[in-house]
């Protein structure tokens, strides 16, 4: 918020619970953490080669996204809902499962701890 003029939503009209497309997000620490196991993994020998998805496996709408966003800096969105964009599916969710079972990964950070990080960032470092 605040180097746009608006927010642009693609599509309302999604089976979902709120119309707007779902979307996992991870934070980049968490990401991290992953990966450093993985690498630990691979240089102690227990894993030859792996392939892991991660995410938080819940998902979140790209409506509640903005609420949070709104909530986590105090400004309010302009927000412009336009046509779908064509082949965007309604829900796309990580399942970090086999991850979690051989690793004992799993995302800690929740939604708002993600744009409260992010915007911390975002407001020490860019003018």
């Amino acid at each position: 918020l605040g180097q746009r003029d608006k927010i642009s939503v693609f599509g309302t009209d999604y089976d979902t619970p709120d119309g707007t497309c779902i979307r996992d997000y991870i934070h980049v620490t968490d990401l991290a953490k992953a990966h450093i196991l993985a690498l630990e993994a691979l240089l102690s020998g227990k894993k030859k080669t792996a392939i892991y998805n991660l995410g938080n496996g819940l998902g979140y709408s790209v409506k509640e996204v903005i609420e949070t966003c709104e909530k986590v800096t105090g400004r309010k969105a302009t927000i412009e809902y336009t046509d779908r964009r064509p082949g965007d599916p309604a829900r796309l969710v990580a399942s970090s499962q086999k991850i979690y079972e051989e690793l004992g990964w799993k995302a800690e950070y929740s939604l708002e701890e993600i744009i409260a990080s992010a915007w911390k960032w975002h407001s020490r470092n860019t003018k």
